[in-house]
Formats: structure tokens, C-alpha cells, sequence
């Protein structure tokens, strides 16, 4: 009966919890904000300083509770070689702290980089951040999710599962937005828009 309740629970949470009213983002052409942050492995990682050399593909993820993000990273990873073929590297930023990260790395089998988002800078400064209402927060929580523990904050925010393509000008050459969680770019429609990058540089020289 506990089983059955925290099922029902989880599936409330994922039915109301789609949507927000941020309907934001950074347009295509943009300069990307810096960032500077230490991954999971204790790495500084500092976006000017990669993108001097290489593509930066940034995605946003919700949590390791969140099935769907955990999918989308699996898939990501799926095709890492060859996202990392087209010289990009891939980064996902998360609210969650290292423990909850690594969690996310077991359940998807991530090997590339994986931020925490500490007081979810990187969030806002590239317009991802929506908080949960009070109301989804306690669905959340009764399914067995704790937002700002999980995240160290007490402001319920979540990202919108974004991803933004950085090309080497620090230029947002391409950004996929949604406020559906469910919708992503997919790990295809990143490698088709790391090819024409590479196509564009290849007519410039």
C-alpha cells in the first residue's frame, strides 16, 4: 500500500509540474555569460577559457529524481564520441549538490562534465530559473522529493531544461527552450547543429 501511494504521488508530481509561466531566453547570437565553477571531481571549469579551443554544449537538468533528465543525459552520453568528434564539449548544469550528482552520474553513466549549480547563478544568468510553487513543492516532497535539500537553497528554483550551443566567439549560436520538461533538444539536433558549425568554420578558412 506504501508502494502504491508514493507511486500515485510521484505520477501527481510529474502531471502538475510541467509547466511555468518563464517563457524567456537568451537569443541566438548572444553573448554567453561566463561561468566559473568546480565539477564533480573537483575541477575548476571556466566556460571562456574552453570555448576558446572548443564548442560548449550546455544543458540544464532538473535532479537525478527526475526520470526524464536522467534519460536525456543517458542518451547524451550515448552519443558523447561523437558530439566530442565535432570538437564540443557537453556540460550539464543541475541545482543539486555533488552527492546528488553522483547519484545522477550511477543512474545515467555520464562521463562528461556535471556542475553544481551553487545558488543557481549559472541558472539565472542564462534565464533558466523558475521556482516551484508551494503547492508542487508539497507534491514533491510527498513523492519523496526535496528540492532545496537536495539543492541547499529555499527557494525552490528548478531550471527550465534548456541547452544552449556555444560556439568559439562566445556566441550562442543555437539555444532549444522549453517549458515542457519533457521536450528536449535531442542528442541528434545537437550533433546536426555541431555539423553546420563545423561546416561554417571549414567556409571561412
Amino acid at each position: 500500500m506504501v508502494r502504491i501511494r508514493k507511486f500515485f504521488f510521484i505520477i501527481c508530481v510529474f502531471v502538475v509540474s510541467g509547466f511555468s509561466a518563464f517563457s524567456q531566453q537568451l537569443p541566438n547570437g548572444s553573448v554567453a555569460p561566463n561561468f566559473k565553477a568546480v565539477d564533480v571531481n573537483g575541477d575548476t571549469v571556466e566556460l571562456y577559457k574552453i570555448i576558446k579551443h572548443q564548442i560548449v554544449v550546455l544543458t540544464f537538468y532538473r535532479g537525478q529524481w527526475c526520470p526524464y533528465c536522467n534519460k536525456y543525459l543517458s542518451n547524451l552520453q550515448d552519443s558523447l564520441s561523437e558530439i566530442t568528434s565535432l570538437n564540443a564539449v557537453l556540460i550539464a548544469v543541475s541545482p543539486e549538490n555533488n552527492e546528488n550528482i553522483n547519484l545522477t552520474i550511477y543512474k545515467t553513466g555520464a562521463n562528461f562534465i556535471l556542475i553544481y549549480d551553487e545558488n543557481h547563478k549559472i541558472m539565472d544568468d542564462y534565464q533558466v530559473t523558475w521556482n516551484l510553487s508551494a503547492f508542487k513543492n508539497a507534491m514533491y516532497k510527498m513523492g519523496g522529493v526535496n528540492i532545496n535539500e537536495a539543492s541547499g537553497n529555499d527557494d525552490r528554483a528548478l531550471p527550465i531544461t534548456a541547452t544552449y550551443i556555444i560556439d568559439t566567439k562566445r556566441k550562442i549560436y543555437s539555444g532549444y527552450y522549453d517549458d515542457d520538461f519533457r521536450v528536449r533538444m535531442t542528442a541528434a539536433e545537437i550533433i546536426k547543429t555541431l555539423e553546420k558549425i563545423k561546416l561554417r568554420s571549414v567556409n571561412i578558412d
